[in-house]
């Protein structure tokens, strides 16, 4: 169900219509936030409008690095799967004498 959601960012309020959970919304805002305030003590912009694009880089930043890490992470999880498999399947070749399971 819809519902709009008051939060607000650097300074301005911003009525977002959502169908997710308010305080999912505001942690969002308050993650946006954080980010400008950031830039702004790291870098000498005034404008917000440099600051909100910085802000964005960084959080774009932030989420391209997360989806490498699950892409690294589901590889592990696969090699590991398949190492699985094939302990299973020589321990059960050697009990019960059969050919190697192979897909």
């Amino acid at each position: 169900m819809e519902r709009l959601v008051e939060v607000n960012i650097f300074g301005q309020d911003y009525t977002i219509k959502t169908d997710a959970d308010a305080e999912y919304i505001q942690r969002i805002a308050k993650y946006v936030d954080e980010k400008m305030d950031e830039i702004v003590r790291n870098t000498k912009t005034v404008s917000t409008l440099n600051t909100a694009i910085l802000a964005a880089l960084n959080i774009a930043d932030d989420f391209f690095k997360e989806l490498e890490k699950r892409k690294e992470i589901l590889a592990e999880v696969e090699n590991r799967s398949m190492e699985i498999v094939k302990t299973i399947d020589t321990q059960l070749k050697q009990y019960t004498g059969e050919e190697e399971y192979s897909e």
